[in-house]
């Protein structure tokens, strides 16, 4: 479980909030997608929970465990519960879609014989198994993000984190990647996601936070883009 109690964080000596007051859970296997416009405060939230930021005010467990108070020798082992993917993909361009998805398990100390095993599953589970040794110019904008999502999880991660992931893409690839997170929360990873898209959300049917200068100002259990 993910919980935000009471969370605000200031910026530039107390003239800047980002967050107020902010305080909801997610519970295990959860689909969440946080809306708003820029500057609401999504992806301080996203760097709450992957300790890049600390809150001016209140706590952020994950668990029972209060992620700001983790050292930082223990701080990778922590974030290897979490799988991130990005708006812009992050790729190494001089790398295959094997080796983008082999260099995040060789951060994670896995051994070679695992690697070989699990890459190749990593790109079938997001429909890319004849995609593994191309390199990333060789690919659409929506096969980028999809060897994303398999690099993010192909260590198993608890959470996945979604920023903005289809801010780059056209209609059909945005489909696509939705349908593969979908897939992936099905499979019982929690998954949290940002969106501009209103079509994403409404399509989605999930739990949607929408956010405003900083305040949660809606929680729906089946929630549409509204704002």
């Amino acid at each position: 479980m993910i919980y935000f109690d009471n969370v605000s964080k200031i910026y530039n000596g107390g003239r800047s909030a980002a967050l107020h007051d902010v305080t909801f859970q997610v519970a295990p296997g959860e689909f969440v997608s946080i809306v708003g416009h820029s500057g609401a405060g999504k992806t301080t939230l996203l760097k709450m929970l992957i300790a890049e930021d600390m809150p001016t005010r209140g706590q952020v467990f994950f668990e029972s465990l209060d992620i700001h108070t983790i050292s930082k020798s223990s701080l990778p082992s922590f974030r290897r519960k979490i799988g991130t993917v990005f708006q812009d993909f992050k790729l190494l361009s001089h790398k295959t879609a094997y080796e983008n998805i082999a260099f995040a398990m060789e951060a994670n100390g896995r051994t070679d014989e695992e690697i070989a095993e699990n890459v190749p599953q990593a790109l079938e589970l997001v429909d890319l198994g004849d995609k593994i040794w191309n390199f990333p110019h060789e690919l659409s904008g929506g096969e980028k993000q999809r060897v994303a999502i398999a690099r993010a999880i192909v260590n198993q991660p608890d959470i996945i984190i979604a920023d903005e992931p289809t801010g780059n893409l056209d209609p059909i690839a945005t489909y696509e990647v939705v349908q593969i997170l979908k897939k992936i929360n099905d499979l019982g990873t929690m998954v949290i996601m940002t969106t501009h898209n209103k079509g994403v959300i409404d399509a989605l049917e999930r739990r949607v936070i929408t956010m405003d200068e900083g305040r949660i100002v809606r929680d729906d259990v089946e929630g549409k883009y509204v704002l």
